[in-house]
């Protein structure tokens, strides 16, 4: 049905379609352009599909009512349910199965599908959208929230924000008007609330819909703030434009505010619209009960993940407001939900504002009389006193709940905004529960991490009242990184959570890679699982397509950041039995991994047993690898090994954006590399202005927590020019260059050691020995000053110690300092540039004189040369110190310009001399062997490499040849044009392919050089230098001849041809090739000093792996190297100077000192952020609109502070004529009387017992003074709290008379006239009767303590408590009773008949702790409860114990004992109880 449904509409739309095209194009035109279009009609049938799906689920779930039976009302055509008589169809005007009833709205309202649902689309400017649905009262809330989350496609919430006042439009004062939109915005955009409102465009709902309007305006984001309407349908202004059996798709609404009379218009600037039906038209306040229904279900999800234990929490926002609102915010806090009331707005907002701080005994009707006159003006003398008397009693039960209401005056700096307050309101409501004690605190928590707000955090839960300990906000740490939190993560570190303790375990960091968004670390781990478990075994492959889904450890993780990192690391995480099953769906690619471990407690292993694991190096890594900026920059500030991570992140970064799909995101990935390139440059630099030595050994030093591998390693592979460029690096390689010797060394100083190396033995060349040598000296004669000057003992030992703790260092010796010069990189390097000459002088001589048919002894010296440079190139292409594989080291050769050169060279010429060997090549052997030599000679610019002056010089002209390389096929075009059109007009068919090509291309080329042909004009035209038809080879061709035996073309054509010719390439092109140049040079000339620096590191390091001998001598160190690594098998010799190992105690000093410079770094960092120029302006900024606010309010609030100030004064001049009028009537009744007359009072009859009352209200009892009597459809008669003594007149007091059937017998009305002769000692409850009790009068209870020591040391008191399973409750074991010495009868049931009797038989032994009259909620005026406190303590070592022991095990849980304690979970009354039994056994509670 669904498919020809959306195949209808499919059809519906293309013939709408057509037929407005059919005046410009013919059907049958666009047939073909629709087939073409396929990509578009495909999402037109899932539209439309989707569409079909939504109105099937619609019409199932979703109802309206409808009038059934048609009774004419008050007015003619007029039906009683409001509708005309026109709106109601044939069944309902002529009824059979209600003929002879009266119109009843129970009994004539049925349900029928909705007909009003769909799209709405409000006109005017924005064109703003939204969704629709009318739904019946009795619609479930379940249905209404699966259509708001399912169909509607809305997250669910993260708060419910219940705005809520005057449905009548009315005026806000500015800045509060401002604080409000901006701080409802704002709650609602960091939570993630929902907004719900009346919906209609009045009132507050048309506040809120501002609100939402400012934002969208402002904000370049939209869809994020939630306006849900909740509204009666049959009170709307042009409803019918929403009705449509199958839907709108969408609705066009008007927005007629002028023709709206008594209906109201939907606000257009809400989302999401309900409309409630209830079958009758007009009636306002339909929608209250399902939308309070609907809230309660929300109240009841849980909050973000069904494993989360607390649930959505609600708050409910008042603005002004009538009578209705003060029902809705007392039957909100009834319910538990916190209320937030702008003093300020008007009307029963502000009258709750100006008693909130007063106590419950000073709202007296009186007061509220006076309240309501001042802000309701005219619309007061409407009010009835009994209603006054009503709300009085509901104001002050809400003053009663402070910890639900919060009240919001902008006259006070310490709320802040609304959004504040309005989260503050809800932590307070969660705090006040003295039962849930730490359970508090972590929803408190965890209602924060939801709404991603640290500053509530901050303010509110991380106090002085509270310590946390590390392991309470492991699950809160875990949040706040799933979830993308980087302030919380902050936060929670701020107040004490330990990394090292949160990843205790393995399972926490695969649950965080479980957790990863998806990005491309995510796709290519899924793919490697994937293949790792394609190749097990087949039952392993049967438990995948079982369901379980394939698993993933931590090895993978490991191997796939190996691959990111290079092959030269080792794994981050060795092998272990945590695995986690991982499942990928295809259409989203983010990953769901299932837990399946063996060990609930499994360590992280290391890539060595005793290393020490790194937490912050876990949580950067998995901050990294998901392009999280924010995270990763917290992580990496708690690393130890900081600056390898820091290079680590930008070699995994750029190879992730290499591998990227996504060019956004790659330049994301690139930008983070280099900001974290940057914090190791900061660092290091920081590391070397303090101690050089110390941060050489951190370049160098094999980091543990990254594979094995060096820093400067790292660097080079994330191609960090910057960082290699840095002057404590350079320094770091031009030590290891000069080797052994002084870097303070000049270069003519060691070429001429080198060539008399008696002069190392004189001193004219220093060793870095001597240097260390004559410092030491140098120390010591400071010492020696210091000693000698100062006399100071205590100084000159202790430096004396310190000295004398130096390894002393011992001169080199003769042969070592011969060895030493020749083995530096920087002697190899200058034998092999002497080497290099001579082997090319050599090659010269051999081609220009030696060349003979037979090989000369000096050709075969070339040969033999030439076979060690062979064998070189070879031991620098198996030579692999840092471990990166053939494969990768054969990448990296043949990157190499100079490697391609080399083998480019060799190649050449083994084959000359293959082709000299032989007779018949022999002179083309020497052509091959002479281009070679050409090669051989480019590949002598590599010297140059090492100079600082000539080296980026090199650089620079690589870039240029590039550039050349390019611009020449630019030229080819005006070269081959102009050279075949002049050839062409010049030479008739000249066949000589020679001749052409030189004609064509060889002399148009030269032109460009100033070499300018001769045939091009008459002048210089000879005969005898061409030939006619082109027999002699040597000669080229004539051009065509006239008869006159001169060239017959034109002879203008071709000058013109030439000029142009010559304009465009020997001007335009040439001067653009020198402005090309000109660029790259410029371009390249701030950037070549810091790329030759870079690529100086692979020459220092090949020749420090180089042996000392030069060509062709070195063949005998390849002849050693061979025997000794292949023959012999020998581990190859390692060096240090580029990576070692420290021992682990120089390793952890040293990470030590690191994290400190790294410190000094942040605070640097932090302190030139603040002090820089955009950062002073914000700060001022902020500070001018700060004074402007204070000054605005200052101003506003003015007249305000003074009127509140006189009233101030004027109540307590009334308080003070009431005390006096009390001791003046207190003073008469004790005989006293007045001389003079009694001055008139300011006080009234009724307001006369205020002070008594005062003192009584500790003794007033509330709870049976509820508005809603339990179990019941009754309300009491409202009592405020001065008139609940007997003692004081009551004149308007009738209150209701209830009886249950089920309390008792039934009884006739005997019983209502021997209710007068029992009155309630606590006085009145607004209730007459028995009520649920099961007589009049006293009806005795008993609350049975049953306790014993829970230790034998009795620091522990247990108590005995009932498990309620229906109501989720505790409660003490009791009951009503007929005799003190019986245990109530209900308790058989409850305790069990064993249990029961063991327990009745100790009664007498019991302890009374209280007994007499308590605040019970069934109480009324007749009857009430009076309950006796009983405690039977129990011997831990007697039989009796263990018995009863034994059947509380036994129970199930519906028997448990507990500690003693505040936080217990009781009713107030048995707390009190239990407080008094903790006081008896002298125990804190």
């Amino acid at each position: 049905m669904k498919d020809v449904l959306s195949l209808q509409d499919v059809m519906t739309e293309s013939t709408e379609m057509l037929s407005k095209l059919e005046n410009k194009v013919h059907p049958q035109q666009i047939i073909p352009e629709l087939r073409h279009d396929k990509y578009d009609m495909n999402r037109m049938v899932s539209r439309m599909k989707k569409r079909c799906a939504f109105t099937s689920w619609t019409r199932e779930n979703i109802h309206k009512k409808e009038c059934c039976f048609y009774e004419k009302g008050v007015r003619e055509d007029i039906c009683k349910c409001g509708y005309s008589k026109i709106e109601h169809n044939d069944e309902a005007i002529k009824p059979e199965d209600f003929t002879g009833e009266s119109w009843h709205k129970h009994r004539h309202l049925h349900e029928v599908p909705t007909d009003a649902f769909g799209d709405i689309s409000f006109g005017g400017l924005g064109q703003k959208t939204g969704k629709y649905m009318r739904v019946s009262t009795d619609t479930k809330p379940e249905i209404l929230y699966q259509l708001l989350t399912e169909q509607w496609r809305l997250s669910p919430p993260n708060l419910l924000i219940s705005v809520t006042g005057g449905a009548k439009n009315f005026y806000l004062k500015a800045r509060l008007n401002n604080m409000f939109n901006r701080g409802l915005i704002k709650v609602a955009q960091t939570t993630g609330a929902w907004i719900i409102t009346g919906g209609t465009h009045t009132g507050v709902m048309k506040h809120v819909g501002k609100a939402v309007r400012d934002y969208a305006l402002s904000s370049s984001t939209q869809g994020q703030i939630v306006a849900i309407g909740v509204a009666t349908w049959g009170t709307i202004h042009n409803r019918d434009a929403l009705v449509h059996p199958e839907g709108c798709f969408p609705a066009h609404y008007e927005l007629d505010i002028k023709g709206q009379g008594r209906l109201s218009c939907l606000d257009n600037n809400h989302t999401h619209f309900l409309l409630v039906d209830d079958g009758t038209q007009g009636n306002y306040g339909v929608e209250i009960e399902l939308r309070s229904c609907l809230e309660k279900c929300i109240s009841g999800k849980r909050l973000g993940n069904k494993e989360s234990g607390v649930t959505i929490p609600v708050v409910c926002v008042v603005l002004d407001g009538g009578p209705g609102t003060l029902n809705t915010i007392y039957n909100a806090m009834l319910n538990g939900t916190p209320c937030v009331i702008l003093e300020g707005s008007g009307r029963i907002a502000d009258v709750i504002a100006q008693v909130a701080a007063l106590s419950v005994s000073r709202v007296t009707i009186a007061l509220i009389h006076q309240l309501m006159k001042r802000f309701f003006g005219q619309e007061y003398e409407k009010f009835p006193d009994l209603r006054i008397i009503e709300w009085t009693k509901k104001i002050q039960d809400i003053i009663r709940m402070p910890h639900l209401l919060t009240i919001f005056r902008i006259s006070e700096d310490n709320h802040g905004d609304v959004d504040v307050a309005i989260l503050q309101a809800l932590l307070k409501a969660s705090r006040t529960s003295e039962s849930l004690g730490t359970e508090s605190w972590k929803r408190q928590l965890e209602l924060a991490i939801a709404w991603n707000r640290v500053d509530i955090a901050e303010t509110e839960i991380f106090t002085e009242e509270r310590q946390w300990k590390s392991s309470d906000l492991h699950w809160a740490m875990f949040s706040a990184l799933v979830g993308n939190k980087p302030e919380f993560v902050s936060l929670l570190l701020e107040n004490g959570v330990s990394l090292r303790d949160f990843l205790q375990d393995e399972e926490t960091l695969c649950e965080l890679y479980k957790q990863l968004p998806s990005c491309i670390f995510l796709r290519k781990l899924a793919k490697r699982v994937h293949n790792a478990h394609r190749k097990k075994a087949l039952g392993m492959r049967h438990r995948v397509r079982s369901g379980q889904g394939e698993m993933v450890s931590l090895t993978h993780v490991s191997d796939e950041v190996r691959r990111l990192l290079g092959s030269f690391t080792q794994a981050l995480y060795l092998p272990s039995n945590m695995t986690y099953h991982f499942n990928m769906c295809l259409e989203d690619t983010s990953a769901s991994l299932s837990k399946n471990s063996t060990s609930s407690q499994a360590p992280l292993k290391e890539d060595s047993p005793g290393a020490q694991r790194d937490p912050g190096r876990d949580i950067f890594l998995w901050a990294v690898v998901q392009n999280n900026r924010e995270l990763a920059e917290i992580a990496w500030e708690q690393c130890t090994d900081c600056m390898s991570a820091a290079l680590a992140a930008s070699k995994i970064l750029k190879t992730m954006a290499a591998e990227g799909m996504d060019a956004d995101e790659a330049e994301d990935m690139k930008k983070l590399a280099n900001h974290y390139e940057k914090h190791a440059i900061g660092v290091f630099n920081e590391c070397h202005n303090w101690d050089e030595e110390r941060a050489q050994k951190l370049l160098f030093r094999a980091s543990p927590s990254w594979g094995r591998t060096t820093c400067l390693r790292l660097a080079l592979e994330a191609d960090d020019k910057s960082f290699v460029a840095q002057s404590g690096v350079q320094a770091f390689l031009t030590q290891i260059w000069c080797g052994e010797l002084s870097v303070d060394n000049p270069v003519w100083r060691v070429l001429l050691c080198m060539v008399f190396f008696p002069l190392i033995y004189t001193g004219f060349l220093v060793y870095r020995r001597d240097e260390v040598i004559q410092r030491e000296a140098e120390m010591n004669e400071e010492i020696k000053t210091v000693e000698s000057v100062t006399g100071s003992v205590l100084r000159t030992s202790t430096r004396s110690l310190d000295s004398s703790g130096l390894q002393r260092q011992k001169p080199l010796g003769r042969w070592s300092r011969l060895l030493r010069m020749y083995s530096s990189p920087q002697a190899k390097f200058y034998l092999n540039i002497v080497s290099y000459f001579a082997f090319l002088f050599l090659f010269a001589v051999v081609l220009m004189i030696d060349f003979q048919a037979t090989p000369s002894s000096g050709e075969v010296l070339l040969y033999i040369w030439l076979l060690s440079l062979v064998c070189e190139e070879v031991r620098q292409l198996f030579h692999d110190p840092d471990g990166f594989g053939f494969r990768k080291k054969a990448r990296m050769y043949i990157n190499d310009l100079w490697n391609i050169l080399d083998v480019l060279s060799i190649l050449f010429f083994i084959i000359g001399l293959a082709f000299r060997l032989t007779t018949e090549l022999f002179y083309a052997g020497k052509i091959l062997l002479c281009i070679d030599f050409v090669v051989f000679c480019l590949r002598l610019m590599a010297i140059f490499t090492i100079s600082r002056t000539l080296g980026p010089k090199i650089i620079i002209v690589r870039r240029m040849m590039t550039d050349l390389f390019f611009f020449m096929f630019l030229l080819s075009i005006w070269v081959v044009a102009y050279g075949v059109a002049k050839q062409g007009i010049l030479i008739h068919n000249d066949n000589r392919l020679d001749w052409i090509v030189r004609g064509a291309v060889y002399e148009p080329y030269l032109i460009i050089f100033g070499n300018f042909p001769t045939n091009i004009d008459y002048a210089d035209f000879k005969l005898d230098s061409c030939t006619m038809n082109g027999s002699d080879p040597l000669k080229p061709k004539c051009p065509v001849l006239n008869e006159n035996q001169m060239p017959a073309f034109p002879e203008w054509l071709t000058i013109i041809m030439l000029c142009i010719y010559l304009l465009f390439a020997n001007i335009l092109l040439l001067n653009l090739l020198i402005a090309i140049f000109n660029f790259t040079f410029q371009e390249v000339q701030d950037n070549t000093d810091r790329i030759w620096k870079f690529q100086r590191y692979e020459l220092i390091k090949e020749y420090h792996s180089r042996p000392a001998a030069p060509p062709p001598f070195i063949i005998l160190s390849h002849l050693y190297l061979f025997i000794r690594n292949v023959v012999l098998c020998r581990t190859p010799i390692t060096t240090t100077e580029f990576k070692c190992e420290l021992p682990q105690v120089e390793e952890e000093e040293l990470l030590s000192w690191e994290a400190m410079m790294k410190d000094r770094y942040l605070l640097s960092t932090r302190q030139e952020q603040s002090q820089s120029m955009e950062r002073r302006i914000v700060d001022t900024g902020q500070k001018v609109t700060t004074i402007t606010e204070r000054l605005e309010r200052e101003e506003e609030m003015g007249s305000d502070a003074t009127v509140q100030r006189l009233a101030r004064l004027e109540e307590q001049v009334m308080q003070s004529a009431k005390a006096l009028q009390w001791i003046m009537e207190s003073l008469k009744c004790q005989g006293f009387t007045a001389k003079d007359a009694q001055p008139p009072t300011l006080t009234t009859t009724e307001e006369s017992t205020d002070m008594y009352a005062s003192e009584k209200e500790d003794k007033c009892h509330v709870n049976a003074r509820q508005f809603y009597y339990p179990n019941s459809k009754l309300t009491r008669f409202p009592v405020p709290e001065e008139k609940v003594p007997w003692e004081f007149s009551f004149t308007c007091y009738m209150p209701s008379y209830y009886t249950s059937e089920e309390s008792g017998d039934h009884v006739d009305g005997s019983e209502s006239e021997a209710s007068n002769n029992y009155r309630n000692p606590g006085g009145r409850t607004g209730m007459r009767g028995r009520g649920a009790l099961s007589q009049l009068g006293p009806n005795p209870n008993l609350d049975l303590v049953l306790t014993r020591w829970g230790d034998s040391e009795r620091s522990v008191l247990d108590y005995l408590v009932v498990w309620d399973e229906k109501q989720g409750t505790l409660a003490l074991p009791g009951g009503p009773i007929e005799s003190a010495d019986h245990l109530p009868v209900i308790l058989r049931r409850t305790m069990g008949k064993k249990m029961y009797e063991i327990v009745n038989a100790k009664l007498s032994e019991g302890t009374k702790v209280f007994e007499g009259y308590v605040d019970d909620c069934r109480n009324t005026d007749n009857a009430w409860v009076e309950i006796t406190v009983l405690n039977i303590h129990l011997d831990r070592a007697s039989q009796t114990t263990d018995d009863i022991n034994s059947m509380v095990v036994s129970s199930h849980g519906a028997l448990q004992w507990r500690e003693v304690s505040g936080k217990t979970r009781l009713s107030a009354n048995q707390r009190d109880s239990l407080r008094l039994v903790a006081e008896l056994h002298n125990r804190k509670f």
